[in-house]
């Protein structure tokens, strides 16, 4: 049995369809992985649900997130999502993960805007079941919660990080990392006009931008 005073330690994964990754993406899951004090997995999307597919193809985004990494250790990427096919439902990535990793805990990472639909998401309340989860706040994030979400947070709100190595999921923690305001759609606005990317994304990633994009 699990000494119950040594703290587990958790696993984390951010998602993202990363079209292209930029700045804001690595600076967020930098913070990230530091608050957690465990390595954070960025994860490409195949299909997304919610929102039309992406420029890039999924090799593409794999290969520029892959080289935005290569040099953070405590950045890595998981490639799960686009090795099945389908729409890539959250809850059927962390049901896996779950599978994985058995009652370790495990922290999916979303943006505020995100949580603010998840009463959208496939099986929403299940995601409660497999893994806690951090919300990324921006300054000022005030949008409305619709009141199933409200309730949720309430009475599964932490103040700390520390709180999800006691149990392997159910908890929501909200977190304010450096926010860069760089916007995926803004680049690739700046791609289809043909216009400079320096220093919103790493070098290697504009180059492969421009090279995909030839």
């Amino acid at each position: 049995m699990r000494d119950t005073a040594t703290p587990m330690p958790v696993k984390a994964w951010l998602g993202g369809t990363f079209d292209p990754v930029h700045n804001g993406h690595l600076r967020v899951a930098l913070d990230v992985a530091e608050a957690l004090n465990t390595p954070l997995q960025l994860l490409p999307c195949n299909v997304p649900p919610h929102r039309k597919q992406p420029m890039f193809s999924a090799d593409q985004r794999l290969a520029m997130l892959t080289e935005a990494v290569a040099d953070e250790p405590v950045l890595q990427v998981d490639a799960r999502e686009l090795q099945r096919d389908g729409l890539s439902y959250t809850v059927d990535t962390l049901t896996e993960l779950r599978k994985e990793f058995g009652e370790t805990p495990l922290c999916w990472v979303m943006g505020y805007d995100s949580f603010v639909s998840l009463p959208q998401w496939n099986r929403w309340q299940q995601l409660f079941e497999l893994a806690h989860l951090v919300v990324c706040d921006r300054p000022g994030s005030s949008a409305e919660l619709p009141p199933a979400l409200a309730t949720e947070l309430e009475n599964r709100l932490v103040t700390s990080a520390n709180a999800f190595s006691a149990s392997k999921a159910g908890k929501i923690w909200r977190f304010e990392p450096t926010q860069l305001q760089i916007s995926a759609t803004d680049l690739r606005q700046r791609i289809a006009e043909g216009r400079s990317l320096r220093y919103l994304l790493p070098d290697v990633v504009a180059t492969q931008v421009q090279k995909f994009s030839s």
